[in-house]
């Protein structure tokens, strides 16, 4: 067997195993990575070394310290809470404002599954209340959130974004965050009209909760995370570097407790994607990536391969992680796909790529749904949403394939 092949195979194992157990495939991935490249395709072990993404470890690591920081400190729980208010009054705006929350609060950074966390014990008992359907609920959040995933200021849209730049087609962050906001938004718009929405109340008579004022130590928190964001939209301040600097500045101000804050750092995740990574040089140094490409052009062509590409993604991703296996293993692809099924735009392609693999996440297999799922104590209710999700999130491999090949062709070219 070729190193090719082997590095290929080894890329497909790792998959495979991401689906069906609970390995930490980025451990096994380096370990695939060191044994191909340097007993097989004759690498030096530095080299393989060199494919560990210096770079994006210290992106990932210092925007989840700092906000790992926001979150022990109560900051992003108060935050929360206080948005949460505003979804009094008329009932029918109540899955609208949770929506538009979600995606407020995973775009300035934490992301979706910090999001989800943190609203959704909050929106369900309201929703609730208020007459809103449980699965409605778990969908405006679970979406709302996911949304914004693709912000440049977050992980996963990081994670999105320098692998678009490693496959030579950087330079897109908010044309991609913007494609990932309206497949999610056409979604949650049928989901208001599909399960009663309009059909709500006018009104609900749940009181507001009581709010305690800001801490001194979540207004600096605010404050510091607030001049981060600007520092790094306006100026092009180094995300992971910025973050650090700023989480240093918490930290010597005792605004939170670091040690803390670090176990809230996902290592595991970060782990995963760079491992994957690393696994994925070595595919490309030893021919594997083209054998790749060339398995899923036989499935597509330059009309179809939008729509084929983000089934494919989503079908995966169901089971998969999004932003440790799936967009790290798909978005390097892009350039020799387009190549092998002889046209398309590779833009449109790794925005498909974004689209499949995240409309799916709302499962209850996947971290977003489980999350929804856990919140309802009542296991009769649980049973039904875990079936109301699972049926949607399956679902949206299709319609994500739709929407992909509807209109990712028109955000590559806007």
């Amino acid at each position: 067997m070729t190193p090719a092949v082997l590095s290929l195979v080894a890329l497909l194992v790792a998959i495979v195993l991401s689906c069906t157990s609970r390995i930490n495939v980025g451990v096994l991935s380096i370990a695939f990575a060191w044994l191909i490249g340097v007993y097989r395709a004759g690498m030096k072990a530095d080299a393989v070394a060199g494919g560990f993404p210096a770079s994006l470890f210290v992106t990932l690591a210092g925007v989840t310290m700092l906000f790992g920081l926001a979150h022990v400190n109560g900051t992003l729980e108060w935050l929360a809470q206080r948005s949460v208010r505003l979804a009094r009054g008329n009932a029918r705006v109540i899955p609208i404002l949770f929506f538009v929350i979600a995606l407020v609060l995973s775009a300035v950074g934490p992301g979706a599954i910090l999001a989800v966390a943190l609203l959704i014990p909050l929106a369900m008992p309201i929703g609730v209340e208020a007459g809103v359907p449980r699965l409605l609920t778990a969908l405006m959040i679970a979406n709302g959130a996911n949304a914004a995933n693709l912000s440049p200021i977050g992980v996963v849209g990081v994670i999105a974004n320098t692998k678009m730049v490693e496959a030579g087609i950087g330079g897109h962050e908010w044309a991609a965050f913007s494609a990932n906001v309206v497949a999610h938004l056409i979604v949650a718009i049928a989901a208001y009209a599909l399960f009663g929405g309009r059909a709500l109340p006018q009104a609900s008579t749940r009181p507001s909760p009581v709010m305690t004022s800001l801490t001194s130590a979540q207004v600096l928190t605010v404050a510091v995370v607030a001049v981060w964001i600007v520092a790094v939209i306006l100026f092009k301040l180094n995300v992971g570097m910025a973050a650090f600097a700023a989480a240093s500045i918490l930290v010597l101000l005792k605004a939170a407790d670091e040690t803390a804050a670090i176990k809230q750092i996902p290592w595991g995740v970060i782990i995963m994607v760079c491992g994957v990574t690393m696994l994925i040089a070595v595919l490309e140094k030893t021919g594997g990536m083209e054998l790749f490409s060339a398995m899923i052009a036989t499935i597509a062509g330059p009309s179809t391969i939008n729509g084929t590409i983000a089934f494919v993604t989503g079908l995966i991703s169901s089971w998969s992680s999004t932003s440790g296996v799936v967009l790290p293993a798909f978005l390097p692809t892009v350039p020799s796909l387009v190549a092998n099924i002889g046209g398309g735009d590779p833009v449109a392609v790794a925005f498909s790529i974004n689209i499949g693999s995240a409309l799916v996440d709302v499962s209850p297999l996947s971290t977003l749904g489980a999350l929804c799922v856990a919140t309802v104590s009542d296991a009769a209710h649980a049973r039904v949403l875990f079936r109301q999700l699972l049926v949607w999130g399956l679902s949206m491999t299709i319609v994500g394939a739709l929407i992909a090949q509807l209109m990712a062709g028109l955000f590559a070219r806007a």
